[in-house]
């Protein structure tokens, strides 16, 4: 074969494969500029745990609302789209003007239940614009520590992720199961209870948030569990129930939940050393 036309051949499979190669990464292109990400923080509750009138995501920490750190985390990652705050219809403390300068919006649609509240948020991301196809990262108010990385860890985690995961942590602890409070005869054990087992804790982790999954796969798992008069405690949860497997990504110590007063000490002191 002449040199002339074995190098018009190679010359050919190279245009063929560099259009191929070329078509691929412009259509991955095209869907990951497609796709949305969205936070929705529940914003509803009044953490009665924490031992405070004031609901916790209100109280003051280091000169600044609890929910003031939340949000800011969340205003820094320009990948999202939008984040919704869903706060109770009668809300009297929720003030807009100690989070100026932040990129967010409300909604006051919250429900009786944080199930309730994610569902209704849901609902009002659509009518905002939102698509079934959109990304909804769904996070507890009460998580002051997060920071943009731990989001940016989890986006990147759920680049080709078809179910959507969450932030967690494994069990480091050892895990004791208490006696039911039916079977405390004696009053003054109420407080403290007695251990009845040790239970494993291979494969244990520590359900975090965000919670990242596709919003329309995350409202139809919620609807069926209130339909089903299930109370879920996460979304996970709720996709689990209908056999999903979400994906667990490392979160972080930092990123724990503020329940109990002691709690607010915990995160003033973390937040103080970061500014050190």
């Amino acid at each position: 074969m002449p040199l002339s036309l074995l190098t018009q051949g190679c010359v050919a499979v190279l245009q063929e494969l560099y259009r191929g190669f070329f078509s691929f990464y412009l259509i991955r292109l095209c869907l990951v500029v497609s796709q949305r990400f969205f936070a929705l923080i529940p914003c509803a509750g009044v953490g009665a745990r924490a031992g405070s009138a004031l609901p916790k995501q209100y109280r003051m920490i280091a000169g600044r609302a609890l929910l003031h750190y939340t949000l800011s985390a969340f205003d820094a990652c320009l990948e999202l789209s939008q984040t919704l705050v869903v706060i109770a219809p009668n809300d009297s403390h929720f003030d807009a003007r100690r989070f100026n300068g932040l990129r967010f919006i409300v909604r006051r649609c919250g429900g009786a239940s944080r199930q309730a509240s994610v569902l209704n948020g849901l609902e009002a991301l659509i009518e905002l614009g939102a698509t079934e196809q959109d990304w909804v990262l769904v996070h507890d108010a009460a998580r002051p520590g997060i920071t943009p990385a731990l989001i940016r860890t989890l986006l990147e985690a759920m680049r080709d992720e078809p179910v959507g995961g969450i932030l967690a942590l494994p069990l480091a602890d050892t895990l004791k199961r208490a006696q039911p409070p039916l079977a405390i005869t004696d009053a003054s054990a109420v407080n403290s209870p007695r251990i009845i087992s040790t239970e494993p804790r291979d494969n244990l982790w520590l359900a975090q948030t965000p919670q990242m999954f596709r919003l329309g796969l995350l409202r139809t798992a919620l609807q069926r569990a209130q339909h089903a008069a299930q109370e879920v405690s996460d979304e996970a949860s709720a996709l689990e129930h209908l056999g999903y497997k979400p994906r667990l990504v490392m979160g972080s110590l930092c990123n724990f939940k503020v329940t109990y007063p002691a709690d607010f000490e915990t995160l003033e002191a973390m937040l103080g050393h970061s500014k050190k």
